[in-house]
Parts: C-alpha cells; sequence; structure tokens
C-alpha cells in the first residue's frame, strides 16, 4: 500500500488559532450587544436594520430590494455614527475569516498529497483573470495579521519553499511590453 505524504498544513495550529477567533469573536460579540443595548442575531440583516436605522437613527444612502442595507459598504458609512457599527464590522471579517478558512482548511486536505488543492479557473472572470476555488486561496488578505497568520499555517515540503506572489496587473503590463 501506498504511504500517504505528510500533511503540509498545520492542522494543531489551525485549532488553535479557531479556539483564539472563538474567543475573540466571543468578546466581539458580547461588546456589540452592550453597544446595542440588546442581544441580537448579528447575521441577521432584518434585526440589523431595525437596530441600525429605526432603534439608533443611523443614516445612510444605501438600500436593496428588502430596505436599508447592511452591507459593509453601507456599514462604512455609517462607522463614525455609532461604536456599534466598527465593533460589527471586526465580528463579521473574524467570523467569515475563521468560517473560511481556519476551519475549512483541515478537511481540504488531500490524504494522498498532504496538501490543499485549489481549483484555478480563467473563464470565470470577465477580465479573464484567473479565479481560485475550493478552497479560494488567493482571497486570503495577506496585509492584515490574520491574513498573514492564516498563511503561516501552510507548510513547504522539506527541500522546498512557498512562495507568494502578487503580480499587479500582470496581463496589463505583458501587453505594454
Amino acid at each position: 500500500a501506498r504511504r500517504a505524504n505528510p500533511k503540509l498544513i498545520e492542522d494543531d495550529y489551525l485549532s488553535e488559532m479557531a479556539r483564539d477567533l472563538d474567543k475573540r469573536i466571543g468578546v466581539l460579540e458580547s461588546e456589540c450587544y452592550e453597544l446595542a443595548g440588546e442581544r441580537l442575531n448579528l447575521g441577521s440583516p432584518q434585526q440589523l436594520r431595525g437596530l441600525l436605522y429605526d432603534k439608533l437613527g443611523l443614516k445612510t444612502t444605501r438600500r436593496t430590494q428588502t430596505g436599508l442595507s447592511t452591507d459593509a459598504l453601507a456599514l462604512q458609512q455609517l462607522v463614525d455614527q455609532h461604536p456599534f457599527v466598527q465593533k460589527l464590522l471586526d465580528y463579521r471579517e473574524l467570523a467569515k475569516l475563521k468560517n473560511t478558512y481556519v476551519d475549512a482548511l483541515p478537511p481540504l486536505v488531500d490524504p494522498e498529497t498532504g496538501r490543499v488543492h485549489t481549483t484555478y479557473d480563467q473563464t470565470v472572470a470577465a477580465t479573464g483573470r484567473l479565479s481560485s476555488t475550493n478552497p479560494n486561496l488567493m482571497n486570503i488578505p495577506i496585509r492584515t495579521d490574520i491574513g498573514k497568520t492564516i498563511r503561516r499555517a501552510f507548510i513547504a515540503e522539506e527541500g522546498s519553499v512557498l512562495l507568494s506572489i502578487d503580480y499587479s496587473q500582470i496581463e496589463l503590463r505583458v501587453m505594454a511590453h
């Protein structure tokens, strides 16, 4: 029988990171409830609309078919109007990164190769650029501390190095030359 390769992703590191993120998310959740003056489902646009626009009287210009928007762009407009909004944005960022990467990466490790394999596609983006899916490794933030921390979970095979490159608009640069 063929022996599986060692995992090239740090499961223990990601488990520890998940526990840390759970604590940080819990603190942010509590702070949101305190600032809101009530417990609500922070993932419910309807409950957030009621809090932000009805109870707190915040003003935005962004609307959806169902009413005033609670998306990231709308919340950015509201940041200076109430401290709850920044806490909510922080909560959403950590929860999304935890769910999308920290919790999702370990089960995606291929047992034969010990690696996480993404799928690249050039036909999804209208610009012809590559996109990455299952998981979308191209969307792990690079400039934030949490993104850098997630990236540390990947291990280079012995004798190899991992390289992360951002070819800023490489297609346009090649055509220009």
